[in-house]
């Protein structure tokens, strides 16, 4: 497909291409993808002003008395969509969110990751994300009954899953979107698929599609593909974790040769400024209930904030990397999960290392040591915190964060903090089957 697309070139390949569909896609604040088609008669109407929607319905969006809100497509992200079976030809944008009167809606994940973008490039800075989202397949919907029983790199035929990852990379690779990796997982029936790392704001893009052609293409071979975080008890849950660097004037700014650490200042000062406020991101890492049943020790999800080059059980790891490739010099963010949005979640990531670099942060000496087998005592004279237990916790230390209401603003903040208050008010008054197994017949 082509590159820089124009208004012209779109429409002229909608009509010469017999396209039926024209998908305006956004998400709702828990990073859902949302979305409506047009006719390809509306289409001029859309690219010149926008398609205006009710934001009433969307989670998180505006209150019924002022639910007017305008789709305006990204041209840069117009894009065939792969035909499924009996499917129409199809093709769609990424919508910015925007106010009647066309301003940003405060409200928009991907405008508020806009904004972090432009604030990076403010301080110089070109930003790039790669994320390792991993994922389940089971045979149906009705509960978490595994393809396969196959472990860590598992060759077929005991991974049951190839034939699904291939069609899913020839999907995204349709797309445009490059594939590094794709692998079986530790747990039984989890699988993974690397994208390959680009800016910030297009892999963000990226990552919502990943999920739809996942869904997708899992459902066309009969099966059910979940991101939630850890659907098997006993078992390793899904991560999303994220490589992260930033480029200044065609230079990798997180690499220094003369550093033992191979690590710039920059790059220590965004290091440290993750670290720094990880308690109050959390909340974007890890955004649900069933997220904290997967940063528990023992599964290879860190639980605690601190730093290292190549120890997994740190938060944040300096992944290694071969002499002479001094571009390949990031960090990696391990305690975010593939439940979060993509939008918000990359935005605190960017915006908490960006505050870092402001602050002129000094980076904490890194954790060689495998901090499970550590003390809780050792761990407290090292100065190390913990990430928050449980969403209750997580939901404490963000309603009380200057830092992410100066990064995300009030409305959003107050909305995202609302839905989330909502669903564990609604998970803690639940009697689940454990309760009933531990109490009931002895009590």
């Amino acid at each position: 497909m082509a590159e820089n697309w124009t208004r012209d070139s779109i429409l002229k390949f909608v009509q010469d291409n017999k396209v039926e569909c024209i998908w305006h896609w956004f998400v709702d604040l828990d990073g859902h993808l949302k979305g409506f088609a047009i006719t390809p008669s509306e289409l001029d109407r859309s690219l010149e002003t926008g398609m205006h929607f009710d934001g009433s319905s969307i989670s998180g969006f505006n209150a019924i008395e002022e639910s007017d809100l305008t789709a305006r497509p990204d041209l840069s992200t117009f894009a065939l969509l792969p035909e499924g079976p009996g499917q129409p030809k199809s093709v769609r944008f990424f919508c910015d969110i925007e106010k009647p009167d066309g301003t940003p809606y405060d409200r928009d994940p991907r405008s508020i990751l806009r904004k972090v973008v432009k604030k990076a490039s403010d301080m110089g800075f070109d930003s790039y994300m790669g994320p390792e989202l991993e994922f389940f397949l089971f045979k149906s919907h009705e509960g978490p009954e595994p393809l396969d029983y196959g472990g860590y790199f598992t060759g077929p035929p005991v991974d049951g899953g190839v034939a699904i990852r291939t069609d899913i990379i020839k999907q995204l690779q349709e797309l445009g979107i490059t594939v590094e990796y794709q692998h079986h997982e530790v747990a039984e029936s989890q699988h993974e698929i690397d994208l390959r790392y680009d800016e910030t704001m297009a892999i963000a893009d990226h990552s919502i599609t990943y999920k739809y052609i996942v869904k997708s293409v899992a459902a066309q071979h009969g099966a059910y593909a979940t991101f939630m975080p850890k659907p098997i008890f006993g078992s390793n849950g899904s991560g999303m974790h994220v490589h992260q660097s930033l480029w200044k004037d065609g230079k990798n700014a997180m690499a220094d040769s003369s550093d033992p650490t191979f690590l710039s200042t920059t790059a220590k000062q965004y290091i440290a400024g993750i670290l720094k406020y990880a308690q109050e991101c959390c909340l974007f890492y890890a955004p649900t209930v069933n997220s904290y049943k997967r940063l528990v020790p023992g599964y290879e999800a860190p639980t605690y904030i601190a730093w290292s080059s190549r120890n997994r059980s740190a938060m944040v790891r300096v992944p290694a990397f071969a002499f002479g490739s001094e571009n390949s010099v990031r960090c990696e963010l391990r305690c975010a999960d593939t439940s979060a949005n993509p939008y918000l979640a990359f935005a605190c990531m960017l915006g908490s290392g960006l505050k870092g670099i402001e602050e002129g942060l000094e980076l904490e000496a890194a954790q060689v040591d495998n901090l499970y087998h550590i003390t809780e005592l050792e761990r407290e004279n090292r100065g190390i915190r913990s990430l928050p237990a449980n969403l209750h916790e997580a939901l404490h230390h963000s309603k009380r964060s200057d830092f992410l209401r100066e990064l995300l603003g009030d409305s959003l903040v107050d909305n995202y903090l609302a839905i989330k208050y909502k669903e564990f008010d609604s998970y803690r008054t639940q009697v689940t089957p454990w309760e009933l197994d531990k109490y009931f017949g002895v009590l």
